[in-house]
């Protein structure tokens, strides 16, 4: 089992009211037997911290169009999205460019 990891997870831009207003969580993930990727990361978030409208935040596995994703700074399509796996003390951060009229 991979050893649990802790991470910062960011929320800005509008995304953090789907999350109470937290804008920023730090989290100690549970040990599983695969490493931890995006994947499971958006599915774990889902369950866990997110509190309401999910098709807000998430389309079907990944985050919705207008829904920007940085890890440590750099943009998730550099990184693999989805497939990138996550290292210890990784900062997360979703950025919301969706705004309600």
């Amino acid at each position: 089992l991979a050893s649990p990891m802790v991470h910062c997870f960011y929320f800005r831009g509008g995304a953090e009211l789907l999350f109470d207003g937290v804008k920023k969580h730090q989290v100690t993930l549970p040990c599983q037997p695969e490493p931890w990727d995006i994947r499971n990361l958006l599915k774990w978030i889902k369950h866990n911290l997110l509190k309401e409208r999910p098709e807000l935040f998430m389309q079907g596995e990944s985050v919705r169009p207008g829904i920007l994703v940085l890890i440590n700074e750099a943009d998730w399509e550099l990184m693999g999205e989805l497939d990138y796996k996550l290292q210890d003390q990784d900062n997360v951060l979703f950025i919301s460019t969706l705004h309600g009229g």
